[in-house]
């Protein structure tokens, strides 16, 4: 460890690590706080944080200027060295697995935009928001990326507990929901199978509204892996499920029926939206995640490769 790293670890150190995070989230050419204001928010005194801006402007992470009686501005400052000076870390998120090219393109866009925002960013691949969730509570993972209807659940289940960091809009978790039906299956037959897969709350939901008022639907439990054996064996008839997966698998015969009422296909746009939540307790990291974070490049990368104009990279 050099001289320079030991100063961080003294008490105005600390309070300049502190002031990093803080930081993360002011654009350059932006007034700062007051001395006092910041002391107030920090819990230290004003000279704790004269010294702790002081150490950042000789780690190159900032530059201000005083300018009389507008006060000090941020002149320019380097995300990347703010950031792991913060000793944030790493964030890790976890998203579905990227079977469909829309995935592909949100994992490429997030991927993108937390690099070019100097933010240390990984991505771990899992299968069923429960499972993400699950991660999430017990701390394995910084970041979760689900559907907004999933996330407004969870949220309501988890008061206090989790939060919602940015919504990234129609289309960009799904592109639309449908019913798929096998081909020769008649959705007038008595004892409808429906293939339904519990490990995703929004397809099950979708699934149950569909088909509410049918006393005489079988419920048949599937993956997207297994749909189209279920088909092709005639084990299920019908499922609601996310188009981008069908268009992946050409061979599926199937019908595609759009959804039948308003309520579900008011549902369905809430499962095409892409949400990422976080722990409530991580509120520095999130805060700088939403300022760091442009929802429109995410979206503008996510289409450049659902056009075909980029590479997936994640």
């Amino acid at each position: 460890m050099n001289a320079f790293d030991e100063r961080f670890l003294t008490r105005n150190g600390l309070a300049a690590r502190q002031l990093a995070a803080l930081l993360l989230g002011h654009e350059p050419d932006t007034r700062l706080p007051r001395v006092r204001d910041l002391a107030e928010e920090l819990g230290c005194g004003n000279g704790t944080v004269q010294a702790a801006l002081r150490l950042l402007e000789e780690s190159g992470a900032v530059e201000t200027a005083a300018r009389g009686h507008l006060g000090t501005f941020l002149v320019r400052s380097d995300r990347s060295v703010l950031w792991r000076l913060s000793g944030l870390g790493t964030l890790l998120a976890a998203m579905p697995l990227p079977y469909s090219r829309r995935y592909e393109g949100l994992a490429t866009g997030l991927r993108t935009a937390f690099d070019e925002a100097g933010t240390p960013f990984a991505i771990t691949f899992m299968r069923g928001a429960g499972a993400r969730t699950t991660a999430l509570l017990e701390g394995k993972v910084d970041l979760v990326v689900l559907s907004r209807f999933a996330a407004d659940r969870l949220l309501e289940e988890h008061p206090g507990e989790l939060e919602l960091v940015v919504d990234l809009g129609p289309a960009t978790y799904v592109g639309a929901h449908g019913l798929l039906v096998r081909e020769g299956a008649s959705l007038d037959a008595p004892g409808l199978r429906v293939a339904v897969d519990h490990a995703s709350e929004d397809q099950r939901m979708l699934a149950e509204r569909a088909f509410a008022g049918r006393p005489d639907i079988e419920w048949v439990e599937a993956s997207y892996m297994q749909l189209g054996d279920l088909f092709e064996r005639k084990q299920a008839d019908v499922t609601v499920w996310n188009l981008d997966e069908v268009q992946g698998r050409p061979s599926m015969r199937a019908d595609v029926l759009p959804l039948g009422d308003e309520i579900t296909r008011d549902l369905s746009l809430r499962n095409s939206k892409a949400a990422v939540i976080g722990r409530a307790e991580s509120g520095t990291a999130l805060r700088a995640v939403r300022d760091a974070v442009d929802p429109a490049r995410v979206t503008a990368l996510q289409s450049e490769v659902l056009r075909g104009e980029r590479m997936p990279s994640y």
